[in-house]
């Protein structure tokens, strides 16, 4: 081959180069996508998307740029990468959802944002706590409503028998235990040490709480 030849084909690899580095497998875009998401940058997290990054990337705890933004209640961010195809229901390593991520927050835009999508509400992560038990803990009621919009039970029961009043109860969440019970939360059950609601906000202190749940 002379060098002339030799040149061309060079020239040729390094265009196909250029251009799969421009694909959505492209780590180093893939990775400058999930900083920029965890720095906030809405314009970085746009530019790397526009040249190709992938909006499912994850990094080593498997959390997306869309988690990112529902963790720090980013709405513009969240909706730029849900209109990206970012998987709304994509969960980490310990199968915590954007959802779980908002509702924990208390981030009530986001999570509308993200049911809208298709965001799972019945999603639990790896100790089995779904969304709601996330927001009712915190006491975010304006989300804990929303959920119940959504067709969440009020009764359901998730790990240890504990129901999202439970922890409510147990966390003195008393306005957030005022909505469970206006919407028919039931006092009656017990988790799997034998408490009920009003055990674990008689245990805890919290008697804004306990006088919601005594007779």
């Amino acid at each position: 081959m002379s060098a002339k030849h030799t040149l061309i084909a060079l020239c040729a690899c390094l265009s196909l180069g250029l251009a799969v580095a421009q694909t959505p497998t492209n780590p180093n875009l893939n990775a400058q996508l999930l900083v920029a998401a965890r720095q906030g940058d809405i314009g970085a997290v746009d530019s790397a998307l526009r040249r190709g990054a992938a909006p499912n990337s994850r990094n080593r705890f498997g959390r997306t740029a869309l988690f990112a933004a529902a963790d720090k209640g980013r709405l513009d961010l969240a909706l730029l990468m849900i209109r990206s195809g970012a998987d709304v229901n994509l969960a980490s390593v310990e199968q915590v959802t954007p959802l779980m991520a908002a509702s924990y927050g208390g981030h009530l835009e986001i999570a509308k944002a993200l049911l809208d999508a298709g965001a799972a509400t019945n999603a639990v992560d790896h100790l089995h706590k779904p969304a709601i038990v996330y927001a009712a803990g915190q006491g975010h009621t304006e989300v804990v409503a929303l959920l119940l919009n959504r067709g969440v039970p009020v009764n359901a029961v998730y790990a240890n028998q504990l129901t999202a009043l439970m922890w409510a109860a147990g966390q003195g969440q008393t306005a957030t235990v005022k909505l469970l019970l206006d919407r028919g939360a039931s006092m009656d059950p017990r988790d799997d040490r034998g408490l009920s609601a009003a055990d674990m906000a008689r245990q805890g202190g919290h008697s804004g709480a306990l006088a919601l749940l005594e007779p």
